[in-house]
């Protein structure tokens, strides 16, 4: 068989295979909405695999990236690790509540007492969007449907653009200035000190990252957990990211993957500390959650034009191409922040009339 063609039926047979999960993952939501015992661990664990498959490239893609050559079951046990470590910290301080207070914010206080089909499914469309390498506002997707109060939903979508802003700003202020001095620096072969920096900071930046939006995968379950609900919730997680990293994360790394220098350990630990001291300060500010998505997204395209700009990237890009990838970026950010925000509203009369005056 011509290599084309061989290709070619792989990706079908790939395709194939998703399209069976996702049918079973809709009918399991279909028999399970009426019983709310049962649905709210059921999109839970959708919940929590599609979210950070998504959410990955915020947080871990860059390590992904720039950790090729190392064992797989080795980063999964690293970020793992500091993932137990997180909810465990925040199930013991906040008395049984693994989001960090983000869901004791006025409109999501209150745990589900029942569910519609589209709340249990919607983490569904995430996989789908995800597997078209769209990097989507999961806290709109999955969060907002289950607002209670518009006040609450309109909150949230102030502070997540507001964050991409920020993020851009921030990105174009640092390598506008400091890039070229880091492309002068960052030659040759890494110190290994620089390896240690990379893990630790991407220790950092994930922690934060789970303390803003953990909110987005527990909203199912109950506002206080108990130690076997709190077992389930990092057990099923915790293997769910075993599966991201045998994977070598989802389709939406390509995101990280085509941006400049991030295989670079040195590259890869500027952009956490910077996008983690970022999320860090919209922690302390409020208690509201925010997708992050955008924030990161605003950082790339910061980044990525700045370098082109000052012409310091290893594969000497140009202005133009680099304002292609943010437009592209943005404009897929855009569709996904779209779709969630109408499936959103389909779900919950709350952001129909927040949004929509409906």
């Amino acid at each position: 068989m011509p290599v084309a063609v061989r290709s070619f039926w792989n990706i079908v047979q790939d395709e194939k295979h998703f399209l069976i999960v996702l049918g079973i993952g809709f009918l399991l939501a279909a028999a399970s909405y009426p019983y709310a015992q049962i649905a709210m661990w059921v999109g839970f664990l959708f919940a929590g695999y599609s979210a950070v498959a998504n959410d990955s490239i915020q947080t871990i893609g860059t390590f992904i990236s720039s950790n090729k050559e190392v064992k797989w079951w080795k980063l999964w046990l690293f970020i793992g690790g500091v993932f137990v470590v997180t909810m465990g910290w925040s199930w013991v301080v906040y008395d049984g509540d693994v989001s960090y207070g983000r869901l004791a914010s006025k409109g999501f206080e209150t745990a589900p007492t029942e569910f519609k089909f589209l709340q249990v499914a919607a983490p569904l469309f995430l996989l789908v969007l995800t597997r078209m390498r769209m990097p989507v506002s999961t806290t709109f997707l999955l969060l907002t449907s289950f607002a209670t109060e518009a006040k609450g939903v309109s909150a949230v979508a102030m502070k997540s653009i507001s964050g991409y802003g920020i993020a851009f700003v921030c990105a174009v202020g640092l390598y506008m200035s400091l890039g070229p001095w880091m492309k002068a620096r960052f030659k040759g072969r890494p110190h290994a000190s620089w390896r240690w920096a990379q893990w630790i900071s991407s220790g950092f930046l994930w922690s934060v990252w789970l303390q803003r939006d953990a909110a987005n995968i527990a909203v199912y379950l109950p506002r206080q957990l108990s130690m076997g609900q709190f077992s389930v919730f990092t057990g099923s997680i915790f293997l769910g990211l075993g599966l991201l990293f045998y994977m070598g994360g989802e389709r939406v790394q390509e995101v990280v993957n085509e941006k400049s220098d991030v295989v670079d350990v040195r590259a890869a630990t500027v952009i956490n500390v910077l996008y983690g001291i970022i999320l860090y300060i919209f922690k302390v500010w409020s208690k509201v959650p925010m997708s992050t998505t955008w924030v990161f997204i605003g950082l790339l395209g910061g980044r990525e034009l700045s370098l082109a700009l000052r012409a310091v990237s290893d594969d000497q890009r140009t202005p133009r191409y680099a304002l292609k990838l943010m437009g592209r970026d943005l404009l897929y950010a855009s569709i996904g922040f779209a779709v969630a925000l109408i499936l959103a509203a389909i779900i919950n009369p709350v952001v129909r009339t927040a949004f929509f005056g409906l």
